[in-house]
């Protein structure tokens, strides 16, 4: 519950906004401690005879940039120019993490790679989407003094071009000793905005982080008070704003409560605090979630998103991480697909929809489409698109917008503009996906899109509907559902028109 004086709010993000960080491509530099993350995973069906363990029978290893890595990786994914500036391992480990790095479209030409040393790899045994024991091996050092200087030198050069965020990944591996951050402090006017995700949060005040998003076990070591047992943890945060706001040297902390979601705390005091829910998943897929958040939180906010809609997007940013196996990453259809779900009225661009389709089909989704003006909805547009929805995993409906819907049905037509039409439908919670088109016909949307099913409500059959050689040409499926004139958007007009219920 809020504090005295404090509203949490959490508003509405239109999914059309997580295109816009691809389409800014804003550069963000990542300075921090990089390491590999290993899966193996596979079937455990007896206890081992040496003791009694499960024996797992390994079907499966992946490995993904962990740390700073993950950070820089997720900011790739959403679409941002990515550079880290990290120690890499002199070893297969470390040519590996350089490789993932990449094939994911981050730059690495400022990482430092230490003769001799070994990479941080922290590795899981899984079965059964179940842990059963991580093992941890890497560098039993901090990185030598050359190293640290090339570090400071590697860091001047990233910042020697513009950018538009620089965010820290402090793991704790001894990289960002007090010579990073002097050479930070140094720079810091050539930084926008500067995000910093530490484990020991304590002494980076002093550079003045825009933001700070420490766990809440990283707050409550940050100001030296106990963090609560059990529910609470919320109102915790907001009862000890000032003192984190504070530490944090005077600027925005955003407090991750893992399952709870989390809670942004403006340098403002007069700003109201806000609050995101987080969708609940096993703790076993949160790893890297906190570093998806924090890139997602800097890439917003790099493209010039407010912070209350950044907030939301890097809560649903996590969210997409939580839902995978393993270390994963947000890419833009994924999150534009989270966040269509969640702001179900959405009219998404041609651009996002194309993004969000991809994510599904890549996923082995079925994607069903339908077009219509739905302009005054009634219990027959209901049913239909129940119907359609049955045929497929994803439901995307295209409305006319107003002007071809005045061209198909009369100047007096549509009754609702195109947004109202667009939260009325998108509200149902049969469609998935809603955009519009201006042409008389979808035909150019089809094209982009290439459904598996094409639905229309009627009384006529496939081969009368101009869309069907699109549809089959592209190997689709054309099937016509089920149509009740009698509740016909045109029959209530004319009912209302003649003064008839």
């Amino acid at each position: 519950m809020p504090g005295p004086g404090e509203t949490l709010t959490d508003p509405a993000a239109p999914a059309a906004l997580a295109g816009r960080i691809a389409t800014r491509a804003p550069r963000v530099v990542v300075v921090g401690d990089a390491l590999l993350d290993g899966w193996l995973s596979g079937p455990a069906r007896r206890l081992g005879r040496d003791g009694p363990v499960p024996v797992v029978e390994l079907a499966e290893t992946s490995t993904a940039p962990g740390g700073a890595g993950n950070a820089a990786a997720n900011l790739a994914a959403l679409g941002a120019r990515a550079d880290l500036v990290a120690v890499l391992g002199d070893d297969a480990g470390g040519v590996e993490l350089r490789e993932l790095l990449h094939a994911g479209g981050v730059g690495t030409t400022h990482c430092v790679t230490e003769p001799g040393r070994a990479t941080a790899v922290k590795r899981r045994l899984m079965t059964a989407g179940q842990p059963l024991a991580r093992y941890d091996a890497g560098p039993d050092h901090p990185p030598r003094p050359g190293t640290i200087a090339a570090l400071v030198k590697g860091l001047e050069a990233a910042l020697a071009e513009p950018a538009d965020a620089v965010v820290v990944a402090d793991y704790g591996l001894g990289a960002l000793d007090e010579r990073v951050r002097a050479a930070l402090s140094r720079l810091r006017e050539r930084i926008p905005l500067l995000v910093v995700d530490a484990h020991a949060p304590d002494g980076w005040g002093a550079l003045r982080p825009d933001v700070l998003t420490p766990s809440l076990a990283e707050a409550s070591a940050l100001i030296g008070a106990p963090e609560p047992a059990g529910k609470g943890r919320a109102a915790w945060v907001l009862a000890h704003r000032a003192e984190l706001i504070g530490a944090a040297g005077g600027g925005e902390v955003i407090v991750t409560l893992d399952v709870d979601g989390a809670v942004r705390l403006p340098a403002e005091s007069a700003t109201p605090a806000q609050r995101s829910a987080a969708r609940p998943g096993p703790e076993s897929r949160a790893c890297g979630a906190g570093d998806t958040f924090t890139a997602a939180t800097a890439a917003a906010r790099a493209a010039g998103i407010c912070p209350q809609q950044a907030f939301v997007l890097a809560q649903c940013a996590a969210d997409v991480a939580v839902e995978q196996d393993g270390t994963a990453v947000c890419t833009t259809g994924a999150l534009t697909a989270r966040l269509a779900e969640r702001d179900r009225g959405g009219l998404l661009t041609h651009r996002d929809l194309m993004a969000v389709v991809g994510h599904h089909r890549r996923r082995g989704s079925r994607i069903v489409f339908t077009n219509g003006c739905f302009d005054v909805l009634h219990r027959g547009h209901v049913a239909y698109l129940r119907q359609a929805r049955a045929l497929g995993d994803v439901l995307v409906v295209a409305l006319n917008d107003d002007d071809s819907v005045a061209r198909l049905k009369g100047p007096e037509r549509p009754v609702n503009p195109l947004e109202d039409r667009a939260g009325v439908v998108g509200a149902i919670e049969c469609v998935d996906l809603v955009t519009s088109f201006a042409d008389d016909t979808p035909a150019a949307l089809l094209e982009a899109v290439r459904p598996d099913v094409y639905t229309k409500g009627g009384d006529y059959t496939p081969q009368m509907l101009p869309e069907t050689p699109i549809v089959e040409r592209l190997g689709g499926e054309v099937r016509v559902l089920d149509y009740l004139s009698d509740h016909s958007t045109s029959a209530i007009v004319g009912r209302i028109k003649a003064g008839r219920s």
